[in-house]
């Protein structure tokens, strides 16, 4: 047991550093932009689906909640709303940026996600020519992006103080879930783990994209680790990374006060996030 806790405290002290700096990067970023990308998702029109897709690029839940906001008062359209949850990937960035040797297949999974967040956001766009259209002015909400998703007061606080939070957060999260996924290893063993998982099966991600609807910036680290200790396929991580899009569902189901029209987005995100993990698997792209 000891040996297992000193092997999970290595190997999570070794991306501490590189997690940090991912942290920073993305704190400046979101910190002198945040306004300027929530005016320009909000005139995107007919182009929105591509604006949304590339914005959804941008690691942390924040911009899937601000499309959310956006959507419940019809400032952008339903296939801009799916373009951003599906090319939002939430914490998984930064983890597979601060893994040494993961950023080819960062690169990989971004692309994938945004061919299909954009393709699906015009298809959605075309077929569902409802009444409702964008608003030529949107509604300002009181919140800032930052605050909705992680409480962090970035006005105030600056970078430095947001950034520490982000990484001791995730890094204590990334602690727990490397012991308890060594435990369980250690415990059933690792074909067992194997088994729940249903590695090797082309139905891997009906279980990841379930994982993925998980409202929580948390499950997009779940996937993460998980594909990169293997139980988990490129497919697979795909759909669940496709359906992760932190708080911007739970954000969805507050401010749209349509139930009935939030649970088909839903089942309309998590359909096409298996779709694609289906056709991944079936021609085997990695």
């Amino acid at each position: 047991m000891l040996d297992l806790i000193t092997d999970t405290l290595i190997d999570s002290l070794k991306i501490l550093p590189f997690l940090f700096i991912s942290y920073l990067i993305i704190e400046f970023i979101e910190h002198k932009s945040s306004k300027k990308i929530k005016n320009t998702l909000s005139k995107s029109g007919k182009f929105g689906p591509i604006i949304g897709g590339v914005l959804g690029i941008i690691p942390q839940c924040g911009f899937s909640v601000t499309a959310s906001t956006l959507y419940a008062s019809r400032v952008i359209t339903l296939g801009t709303l799916i373009a951003v949850f599906l090319t939002t990937s939430d914490e998984a960035i930064p983890v597979l940026l601060s893994t040494p040797g993961s950023f080819g297949i960062l690169l990989k999974i971004i692309l994938f996600k945004l061919v299909i967040g954009i393709i699906c956001g015009f298809i959605i766009d075309l077929v569902y020519r409802k009444k409702h259209t964008p608003k030529d002015e949107f509604k300002n909400t009181t919140e800032h992006i930052h605050t909705m998703c992680s409480n962090c007061n970035c006005k105030t606080e600056g970078i430095l103080k947001p950034t520490l939070k982000h990484t001791f957060n995730v890094f204590i999260f990334i602690i727990i879930f490397n012991f308890l996924l060594n435990l369980i290893i250690f415990l059933i063993g690792e074909e067992n783990l194997s088994k729940v998982l249903m590695s090797g099966s082309i139905f891997q991600p009906l279980i990841t994209s379930l994982i993925g609807m998980i409202p929580n910036c948390a499950s997009s680290v779940v996937l993460t680790e998980l594909f990169l200790a293997g139980k988990i396929s490129f497919a697979s991580i795909i759909s669940g990374l496709s359906c992760g899009s932190g708080l911007g569902i739970a954000i969805l189901f507050k401010e749209n006060k349509n139930i009935k029209e939030n649970i088909r987005i839903l089942i309309l995100i998590y359909f096409i996030a298996v779709f694609f993990g289906f056709l991944l698997e079936i021609f085997n792209i990695v």
